[in-house]
């Protein structure tokens, strides 16, 4: 939300023209850099007009020139942020776009600094309060509100010792009815009797008139007996009802997220206004050219709903996650309280137990990037290799077993359907749709195609190495076909077989347990050891393919320390929990599917690779929309292709290392579709990605032949044993 630096290259009277190096010097805005969100800008080569210094291309080839401007130095808020910024960059390490660390108030933009506000700050110019959110708040909660405080107003008069907070509710019904552009402030008592008969009958330029007159038992009665009977009556039978109206407005208006200001209005009136004495409430409208008026200002509103709350964070959690915790313990209870399915049913409890994913892995991720945020090197590896990918490798496994203690193989094909679609999706559905999003606002975006092409080469690596066995079997396997009819009735012409598939487990399964499973178990030790020398090699020897420096100077102004939102140790609890309650709604999960395989008429395949490969990673796919956006498609590329790695490299060869201590129907055997569509993604990708630069228009060919695919899966049968 920090205003965009503008970045220029050059001379100051425009880019230079005539060179292919001068021409990446004017084209540089383009290049990945975290602008925006992060606070970092881009340093370029500049040369003083006083100077007659000569420039890059006049020393260098344009060989050697492109490749020094496009190097990207990134300048953080402190040494935190400036951490996680740096680790967004190296391979295998989880991309991460939120802040770990408070951002300074003052810069905040002006938007986002109204999001935070209170609701007591009176403006010089408000503008009209008849918007579409205002009349949303009308027809949704003004009306009924307004009337309850008739009522309420109505108790309270026929009391007679509440008539005070019967006058008080009688005005309130005005203000919600619609608050907007109205002040509630809390007024001094006046102490002389006068006052009471006048009943602070000043006037004022901000909200000019006289003050209405209010109730005042100090008027009717000379003893504070009064007073101490009209707050009881208040407190026993007008407030508590009050209360609950609020808090169901609080509720309503923070879950619809763009409601939030009404949502702090309630609790804020709730809080505040509900619990002062009623002489000491007073309620004004604004005039536009009016000056304040001495007093405190408890609420005014002009605006009910905000489309910028999406950006709303409570200790840097996103509203989206904080809504959605709810949903994890609604899960957890409903699901472990009610196995009989007497409140609901299997689906629901499938449905409850999958979306509660996304919340849990916001937590899990956002652990990720503080813990290696303000960690050494070394621990920030061993916590992404080790929790990166625990989302999918939880549901994974507690799917193996359930389908290994029912003696149901349609579990493992689902899990294989989930990897495959994980793959595919990472390496179309994701880079895809952050290139659309992104080529909306910026015509072309570039990125770095060297680091794009180390991950591309051991996406490669990885995709040959896991449908291998795959391969061999095909090959070595003997062609077995449930039932064949002749075409041409002829016995020696043509035979159209159904059901087929190669018998690996011929002559007591001597090619499999003396062929196949040795090369599984190779490949499930030679696909770690290459990510380890990927890592090895992006992150120590060849650090410069990313060219990435962070500045030493912080921003202007930045002198203070570092706030992190979560300490290490806040952020380990936090990632253990958020595991646990992984590991408890992917045990749901797996335990209310099997109704879906067994009933629906979908195929296996296609839930396999769309809801349980894509939900889990809803967080990642944001965070890649969000770098696109700010014209940082290097790691929304990055986010795709480590993902795409880490399933081949790490996930397939823990389940595999899994079946060993714990058998499984899970086999390193892919059907014929998992295997053509995933390399024909692959190399699709590698395709887009050859020239370092991309628009929406190859975007929408990624996400196009993406849902082709799904639409093979949708149509295509069940898988063997479902």
């Amino acid at each position: 939300d920090v205003p965009k630096i503008p970045d220029s290259c050059g001379d100051s009277d425009g880019p230079r023209r005539g060179s292919l190096c001068d021409r990446h010097c004017a084209a540089i805005n383009n290049v990945q850099g975290d602008l925006g969100d992060l606070g970092c800008h881009l340093h370029c080569p500049r040369v003083p007009p006083a100077t007659s210094t000569p420039s890059c291309c006049q020393q260098h080839s344009e060989e050697v020139c492109e490749s020094c401007v496009v190097k990207t130095t990134l300048t953080a808020e402190n040494a935190v942020e400036a951490n996680k910024l740096s680790n967004n960059y190296k391979f295998g390490f989880k991309k991460w776009k939120s802040h770990v660390t408070a951002r300074p108030w003052e810069d905040r933009s002006e938007i986002v600094k109204e999001l935070y506000s209170d609701l007591n700050v009176i403006r010089g110019s408000g503008g009209s309060t008849l918007t579409c959110g205002n009349v949303l708040y009308l027809l949704l909660f003004g009306w009924w509100l307004s009337l309850l405080y008739i009522l309420v107003a109505a108790v309270m008069f026929i009391t007679v010792m509440g008539a005070p907070y019967g006058q008080l509710c009688w005005d309130l019904a005005g203000y919600f009815l619609w608050p907007f552009g109205k002040v509630i402030q809390k007024v001094q008592v006046p102490k002389s009797h006068q006052a009471c008969e006048a009943g602070v009958g000043e006037s004022s330029a901000l909200l000019g008139g006289p003050t209405p007159r209010r109730w005042h038992p100090r008027c009717w009665v000379g003893t504070g007996y009064w007073h101490h009977a009209s707050t009881a009556v208040w407190l026993c039978l007008g407030y508590p009802v009050l209360v609950l109206a609020h808090g169901l407005v609080c509720v309503t208006a923070w879950l619809l997220i763009v409601l939030i200001p009404v949502a702090k209005l309630s609790a804020r009136a709730t809080s505040r206004v509900l619990l002062l004495p009623p002489e000491r409430v007073l309620i004004r409208r604004l005039r536009m050219t009016e000056v304040p008026l001495e007093g405190e200002v408890i609420l005014c509103c002009y605006r009910a709903a905000n489309p910028y709350y999406y950006k709303y964070a409570v200790d840097g959690i996103n509203v989206f996650a904080v809504n959605l915790l709810p949903l994890v313990l609604v899960t957890l209870v409903l699901g472990y309280m009610d196995s009989p399915n007497h409140l609901t049913g299997s689906i629901v409890k499938f449905t409850l137990a999958l979306l509660s994913i996304m919340p849990l892995s916001y937590y899990i991720g956002m652990a990720i990037a503080s813990i290696s945020a303000q960690s050494n090197f070394a621990v920030g590896a061993v916590v992404n290799a080790t929790f990166g990918s625990i989302t999918e490798l939880t549901f994974y496994i507690t799917a193996l077993i359930k389908g290994s203690r029912e003696g149901n193989r349609c579990y493992a094909e689902v899990v294989k359907s989930a990897l495959t679609g994980t793959l595919v999706g990472c390496v179309l559905f994701v880079p895809g749709l952050c290139m659309v999003i992104g080529g909306i606002r910026h015509q072309e975006q570039r990125f770095n195609s060297r680091s794009a092409g180390v991950s591309s080469a051991l996406l490669f690596l990885s995709v040959g190495g896991v449908f291998a066995p795959t391969l061999f079997s095909k090959v070595y396997g003997k062609l077995i076909c449930g039932e064949c009819h002749n075409v041409t009735q002829n016995p020696l012409g043509h035979y159209l077989c159904h059901n087929c598939h190669f018998d690996l487990m011929d002559n007591n399964g001597t090619l499999y347990y003396s062929h196949v499973q040795p090369l599984v178990y190779t490949v499930s030790i030679l696909l770690p050891a290459a990510y380890l020398i990927g890592l090895f090699f992006t992150l120590k020897t060849h650090t410069h393919i990313y060219d990435i420096h962070i500045s030493d100077c912080h921003m202007p102004g930045h002198h203070h320390s570092a706030v992190v939102h979560w300490s290490r140790w806040q952020a380990l609890v936090i990632l253990l929990l958020s595991t646990l309650c992984m590991s408890a709604c992917a045990d749901l999960a797996t335990e209310h599917i099997s109704p879906i395989l067994t009933n629906s008429t979908i195929s296996q395949y296609f839930i396999g690779v769309t809801v349980l490969a894509m939900v889990p990673e809803l967080p990642e796919i944001v965070n890649g929309i969000q770098f696109a956006l700010q014209n940082n498609l290097s790691l929304s590329i990055e986010i795709g292709n480590c993902i795409a790695v880490q399933v081949c490299m790490l996930q397939i060869p823990i389940l595999v290392l899994f079946t060993i201590f714990y058998p499984t129907n899970f086999t390193l055997i892919f059907s014929d579709l998992h295997v053509y569509a995933s390399m024909f993604s692959v190399v699709l990708m590698n395709y887009i990605f050859m020239d370092g630069k991309c628009d929406y228009f190859q975007g929408t060919v990624l996400v196009m032949v993406y849902f082709i695919l799904l639409a093979v899966y949708f149509f295509a049968p069940s898988p063997s044993g479902c």
